[in-house]
């Protein structure tokens, strides 16, 4: 099961954070969001030069909302990102788009994250067209915003994605939602992805309540 930790945003907190096994890292590149990664203006040159080696291990993935595609591009680059997660309403055409743009040039690749926002009115059907450019899918509960609501989504719902790219669940899982996690059986579950439960401030994650959530998650 891997762990995504999305939000991060202080490069003492990121430190902490890379001590764990965790998966995947997120950096949020939406400037409406609390987590801003990009208000701290030290963090890219620190995840240049002097971030600690245990982060090299671990996937850095930059969110994004219905970004400019110069802008995702250009923080790719300067963040030396390894996924980009699209977390608004970017459409195949979108991906696609960006596919052209990395095989006609030497731009640094990013695989593809698409989340999708979950309720019981959602069409499972609508994935399919991402499946060619997209290594992950994340599903995430449906919300006044884009992402950040604290709020689980009926699990259940799952049942109803019969496609072959694999998934990150998130929204709303906690310390506690270890035990529920496990008895999901669905086979392209690949992984969580956990964010404001595990917050003592807005970009500012709980370590050791995130380690104990892996160590029940493993058990």
């Amino acid at each position: 099961m891997r762990v995504k930790v999305c939000g991060m945003r202080e490069s003492d907190n990121i430190s902490a954070l890379s001590q764990l096994p965790i998966d995947f890292m997120g950096f949020i590149f939406y400037p409406a969001s609390p987590r801003f990664a990009g208000a701290n203006k030290k963090l890219e040159k620190w995840l240049a030069k002097e971030s600690p080696t245990e982060l090299k291990s671990i996937a850095r993935v930059g969110v994004f909302v219905n970004a400019e595609l110069e802008d995702l591009l250009n923080r790719i680059h300067d963040y030396e990102l390894d996924y980009i997660q699209l977390h608004g309403s970017e459409n195949s055409e979108y991906c696609k788009e960006l596919f052209s743009l990395w095989d006609f040039s030497s731009i640094r690749r990013a695989s593809i994250i698409k989340a999708f926002s979950i309720d019981e009115k959602f069409n499972f059907d609508t994935v399919k067209a991402y499946e060619p450019y997209c290594k992950y899918f994340l599903f995430d509960t449906k919300g006044a915003s884009f992402g950040g609501n604290g709020v689980q989504f009926d699990w259940s719902l799952l049942d109803q994605y019969k496609g072959e790219t694999p998934f990150l669940l998130s929204g709303g899982i906690g310390e506690e939602s270890a035990e529920a996690i496990k008895k999901l059986k669905h086979p392209q579950l690949a992984g969580v992805d956990i964010n404001s439960k595990f917050e003592t401030a807005p970009g500012l994650k709980d370590i050791a309540a995130i380690e104990r959530f892996i160590q029940n998650l493993n058990k």
